[in-house]
């Protein structure tokens, strides 16, 4: 017969699971078909698990990619003034925060935030990244037109009442 064909690029359609209601049912009423034993569940359990993070990890590095693809267009630019810098830079941090990223520091890699600084001759101001290293926060860069991006994983938070390093 003629099935329906999938584009080349689709995802595999999402297999139901195993009739887990009416292994549950007749467990419930006491019948012999029981579900999964002993620790069969939590492996089947576990490596469902691990497949749905492999595919959360491909799926963040695919959008990394093409954010920074974006970006990457915009290096060597500037918008002429410090309040477009301003708005330019806070656009990118806002998207990139919604993605759980950082731009890498060009200076140390570090995670960092872009941000536009005033600067004395820069008009329009100058790109730096705003980080902390060591306890301490620091600013890299200083340039007018805007640095070359790249992305890296937004940091995990510190616990409350860790006390800082220095």
């Amino acid at each position: 017969m003629n099935a329906p064909q999938r584009p080349p690029k689709a995802d595999p359609p999402i297999p139901s699971p195993p009739h887990e209601e009416q292994g549950a049912e007749n467990a419930y009423k006491g019948g012999d078909e029981s579900p999964l034993k002993g620790g069969a569940e939590a492996a089947v359990a576990s490596a469902m698990l691990a497949d749905l993070k492999r595919e959360m990890n491909r799926l963040q590095r695919e959008i990394r990619l093409a954010i920074q693809a974006q970006l990457a267009q915009m290096s060597g630019r500037t918008l002429g003034s410090i309040e477009a810098n301003r708005e330019l830079a806070r656009s990118i941090q806002e998207m990139l925060d919604a993605h759980g990223l950082r731009v890498r520091c060009t200076h140390c890699g570090h995670p960092a935030i872009l941000r536009v600084s005033p600067r004395a001759g820069a008009a329009a101001g100058v790109f730096v990244f705003d980080h902390t290293i060591d306890g301490r926060r620091t600013f890299h860069g200083g340039r007018v037109l805007m640095p070359e991006i790249r992305l890296v994983a937004k940091p995990a938070r510190k616990p409350r009442g860790e006390k800082k390093a220095g």
